[in-house]
């Protein structure tokens, strides 16, 4: 990678699998705060999992979107790397989240037992950034974490429904950003018409664990839900998560503050989505600004 993409990204605390790749892990504020004795984010509340014993961590960071609302840096684009192997990037995973919570082994909110247990992580998020279905060998990366013991999470945005139905992760996230074609190609930004192929994605979630996501932006996408609720009903996902985009890192350069909407208006737009489909709402986390859908079968 560049010299200064990566110096800049190591100061942002990503830990690199190797120098010429941009796989890498990077803990993220609820794996921190639950290791403290903290609340745990909403993925421990909807499904169980432990944050303090999560790896957030990603196979590339090279995507092929530009999203309005996405938190990363453009300025810091990877566009070249060398792909590092399933099996190195599996054998960092543990030596990298240590040397990232390092500095909390000495903290008088962190327990010895807790500690340890963060060191020893039963799932891995691969969701920190970038687009993973960019890596050629995630089919692979996921079937050797899933060999050794890890619950998996794989969070995508759809634009290579190939490479998704290879994948066999534990729950598999694919996001829908938007209600249309047009609505996606001005929020999303994709390097080329990618609509098509996340339709795809997502009728292939049938049959599946998973789930779709979409990011709420107020005056952007926040419109038309009977053509959410129709894509929902139609891809045969169990879970949706309907959240609020928060006015968080890099995006702050491309959207206002007065775009991220409150809880209360993503929980009514989640309530106008589940009148046109067989949703309903199945729980909520008012500080993440998600509601969490259910299909009613």
């Amino acid at each position: 990678m560049h010299s200064e993409t990566c110096k800049a990204l190591r100061k942002q605390g990503y830990q690199f699998v190797s120098s010429a790749s941009s796989a890498a892990v990077k803990p993220c504020m609820w794996n921190k705060r639950a290791l403290k004795g903290g609340e745990m984010c909403y993925k421990a509340q909807f499904y169980g999992i432990e944050s303090h014993r999560c790896v957030q961590m990603t196979p590339t960071l090279r995507c092929n979107q530009h999203c309005l609302f996405c938190w990363r840096s453009f300025e810091h684009e990877v566009t070249q790397e060398e792909e590092c192997p399933p099996d190195v990037i599996i054998g960092s995973l543990k030596r990298l989240q240590k040397k990232a919570l390092s500095g909390y082994k000495v903290s008088p909110y962190v327990t010895p037992e807790r500690f340890a247990e963060a060191l020893d992580p039963t799932m891995v998020a691969i969701s920190l950034s970038g687009e993973p279905t960019c890596y050629s060998r995630l089919p692979e990366l996921i079937d050797g974490l899933n060999a050794g013991g890890y619950t998996t999470f794989l969070v995508s945005n759809g634009t290579n429904p190939d490479v998704l139905a290879r994948c066999r992760p534990y729950q598999v996230y694919v996001s829908l950003d938007a209600p249309d074609r047009e609505t996606y190609l001005r929020l999303c930004r994709p390097r080329e018409d990618y609509w098509d192929r996340v339709q795809e994605s997502l009728t292939g979630l049938s049959g599946r664990r998973s789930a779709i996501r979409t990011t709420v932006v107020r005056g952007y996408n926040d419109l038309s839900p009977e053509k959410y609720a129709a894509a929902y009903q139609d891809s045969g996902a169990r879970f949706v998560e309907v959240k609020g985009y928060m006015y968080l890192g890099y995006s702050r350069n491309r959207l206002e503050k007065d775009q991220m909407p409150e809880h209360r208006e993503v929980r009514a737009f989640a309530e106008s989505i589940v009148e046109h489909c067989d949703y309903v709402v199945r729980d909520e986390s008012p500080v993440s600004r998600v509601v969490c859908l259910e299909r009613n079968v």
